[in-house]
């Protein structure tokens, strides 16, 4: 990306002090004009659904409400393909950096890291590098093999997604249930008081988990499932 072109970026973290260190760093490093900040998934879901191409940078926080983990972030891959998404997390924990890498995220950033060295991170990821920490070549024995740990060296393009199937989460479910019964995105997002770009983006996700082309087919699949 062009830092010279760039928008606005987005902080999806309910650590309002973080959100506060990101700021700076996000407009002071690399001349953000405009830094989003909310604090849950669904919040963010709605900016980005509201903001179209204006976001740029995204950055999540994998223990924020409305957060199930990586797969949480397949949605917002398949849906603004041109934002540049990375999670900056307090865990550094292996399974939770390949998880990430599998759904398509552009970098892993610990928490953890200093001031200069967030910065070098997020620099990385702005350049088009996919950003890991250097433990994960050492985490859990010898370095393995695995599509994802190859690819956490690469540069640029997305990660390979393939067959990988989007873990439902509580609001999820709570969409797949009213559409179920048949409401409209205009009446989902009354019912659970979420913007209808919010639901769109729940929707494309069911759609993907579910391995379905459309919403009559999400019906389907999803009342066995919920019925199960």
């Amino acid at each position: 990306m062009d830092r010279k072109s760039a928008h606005s970026a987005l902080i999806a973290d309910d650590d309002e002090f973080f959100r506060l260190a990101m700021t700076a760093i996000l407009s002071r490093h690399f001349g953000f004009k405009e830094i989003v900040e909310t604090g849950s998934l669904d919040a963010a879901l709605d900016q980005l659904a509201q903001r179209a191409n204006g976001i740029s940078l995204a950055l999540f926080d994998l223990a924020m409400p409305g957060m199930e983990g990586p797969g949480s972030l397949s949605a917002v891959r398949d849906c603004f393909p041109w934002v540049t998404v990375a999670v900056v997390s307090g865990s550094s924990e292996r399974r939770k950096i390949l998880a990430a890498l599998e759904v398509g995220v552009h970098g892993y950033v610990p928490k953890g890291l200093g001031s200069s060295e967030l910065t070098r991170a997020i620099g990385m990821i702005l350049e088009g590098q996919i950003y890991v920490p250097p433990s994960l070549a050492i985490l859990d024995g010898p370095a393995r093999t695995s599509a994802s740990e190859r690819r956490a060296g690469f540069e640029g393009g997305d990660m390979p997604r393939a067959g990988r199937t989007v873990e439902l989460t509580p609001r999820q479910r709570d969409v797949l249930s009213l559409l179920v019964e048949g409401k409209s995105n205009k009446e989902i997002a009354r019912q659970l008081q979420l913007g209808e770009g919010t639901v769109k983006v729940h929707i494309a996700a069911l759609l993907r988990g579910l391995g379905v082309q459309n919403r009559a087919a999400a019906a389907v699949v999803g009342a066995r499932l919920l019925a199960g």
